[in-house]
């Protein structure tokens, strides 16, 4: 079930540990307003809309939407990177037509692959991922390095966009 608006201001609120009157304090409105927003009475006004969401720790379409964003690149220091072993390459595509493919590789599979000669593009469904000429060696390179997040996103011509990201 998708969660109404002010539910999901409600959740991210808790979340980092925010009372309401806090949470109105930092954006600058009264606890009652806040209050109004998680009850979908009201909702907050479009110029508070960029604060809320930094102080909630999302961004402005993650806290409309509901959906989640990937996170933008990070080199993690060598000491706090999860296991190689435990890696996920997730790729989305949403085709202007409304097609919508997920594809999620262990990274151990995904160096397998690649050691074999698969063409990993063909997991991108449609071809989408053919015309991208994605150095695939070049995003393990950025892997071992520590590099995580979204690696690549690409809006095409016709309107399909394709993601990239590593967990």
């Amino acid at each position: 079930m998708n969660k109404t608006f002010g539910e999901r201001i409600a959740e991210k609120r808790k979340s980092k540990g925010y009372t309401q009157e806090q949470l109105a304090e930092m954006v600058g409105v009264s606890a009652q307003a806040v209050s109004k927003w998680e009850n979908d009475i009201s909702c907050p006004d479009i110029m508070t809309l960029p604060t809320l969401a930094q102080k909630l720790g999302c961004t402005v379409d993650e806290l409309l939407s509901g959906r989640q964003s990937a996170p933008q690149p990070t080199i993690v220091p060598e000491e706090n990177r999860k296991p190689f072993e435990q890696m996920m390459l997730k790729i989305v595509v949403n085709s202007n037509d409304g097609d919508r493919v997920n594809v999620n590789l262990p990274l151990p599979l995904l160096q397998v692959l690649l050691n074999s000669g698969v063409d990993v593009s063909a997991f991108g469904g449609k071809g989408s991922l053919d015309n991208l000429n994605i150095d695939w060696n070049a995003i393990m390179l950025l892997i071992e390095n520590g590099t995580i997040g979204k690696l690549v996103e690409v809006t095409s011509a016709d309107g399909d966009i394709v993601e990239i990201v590593v967990e």
